[in-house]
């Protein structure tokens, strides 16, 4: 097993200097409220950001597709950012990764530019993948933000089954080798754990954080990850899997992980579906007031509503009420 970085998680102090360090642990995508009329919660997605860094974590990333970044303005999105960056910005020991998801390469540069000069402290950049762009363009595109916001970290997000994109770990460690602001991946392949082993045994090394709401932690921490990137309405069952990971309890950390998986494996089934799930378990929780998802979204039926309650019931002693 491939020995496992501890030092950003919640134990253990953050590396000065290097906001790259920080993403480490358990690294959650913030979700956003919508009140019953479809209009944006703000209020609601500041307890959402105090929520989740209360917890202890030492990143948080903003917006991703957990997030419903797909389904917000321009303007909501600059206003949910600078929420964010209000509560960030000053702060040594935490880090806002901003994500970046724009097809156009000048417009992705722009945004990923304007992102890091309004604080934050890294950038995800998702690669194009609108009508299918060759590897070249795909390369060109990500070198050219990775050049917009240089000396500023970059987490490249790969999520093939997501976006269609077909990247591998010689691509990835050529990238890294031409931009050394390319500090991690975020490896969303189904499973990650391989490709996140070639990263780590290249040269040069290549971090990656595992996503997909954690379903094949495990493996993955075992094959070199140094973080998980799941959604963030039961942040405290992720922070402990991991202090157990992290502390030698690797049968407790399995243990705590089996007893996740019947649920996320569930729920990850639709993108959507796993947004209205835990939009529901932090209503249930008391962080905000309505489970409202956009339309086109999944509608839980009587059974998935169900389903949110006995988890809840089984996680009872994890996770308080935040009302």
């Amino acid at each position: 097993m491939a020995a496992l970085d501890t030092r950003p998680t919640p134990e253990g102090g953050p590396v000065a200097g290097d906001a790259a360090q920080l993403v480490r642990g358990v690294s959650p995508v913030l979700e956003v409220p919508f009140h019953a009329d479809g209009a944006v919660d703000v209020e609601g997605f500041g307890r959402v950001v105090d929520y989740v860094l209360g917890t202890g974590v030492s990143s948080v990333m903003f917006p991703g597709f957990a997030s419903e970044y797909h389904k917000l303005s321009e303007a909501e999105r600059a206003e949910l950012t600078e929420v964010l960056l209000s509560r960030t910005r000053d702060r040594a020991d935490v880090a806002a990764i901003v994500a970046v998801q724009d097809h156009a390469t000048r417009l992705a540069a722009h945004r990923a530019r304007a992102v890091v000069d309004a604080g934050a402290d890294l950038i995800n950049l998702l690669p194009p993948h609108y009508l299918s762009p060759s590897r070249r363009a795909i390369q060109e595109h990500v070198g050219a933000v990775l050049a917009a916001v240089a000396p500023t970290a970059v987490v490249l997000q790969y999520a093939p089954s997501e976006t269609g994109t077909s990247l591998d770990a010689a691509t990835l460690r050529e990238l890294a080798a031409e931009h050394p602001n390319l500090r991690l991946v975020k490896a969303e392949s189904s499973p990650p754990g391989r490709l996140i082993a070639e990263l780590a045994s290249g040269q040069p090394a290549l971090p990656a954080v595992e996503g997909y709401a954690g379903v094949q932690l495990p493996d993955a921490i075992r094959r070199g990850a140094v973080g998980t990137q799941p959604g963030c309405s039961f942040t405290e069952i992720y922070v402990e899997i991991w202090r157990r990971f992290a502390s030698g309890d690797h049968a407790g950390g399995d243990e705590l992980h089996r007893r996740l998986l019947p649920y996320i494996s569930y729920w990850m089934l639709d993108t959507e579906l796993i947004i209205a799930a835990e939009k529901l378990i932090s209503v249930r929780r008391g962080l905000f007031a309505d489970p409202y998802c956009r339309e086109p979204g999944h509608r839980l039926d009587a059974e998935e509503i169900r389903m949110v309650d006995r988890f809840l019931a089984e996680f009872d002693g994890m996770l308080p009420h935040l009302g």
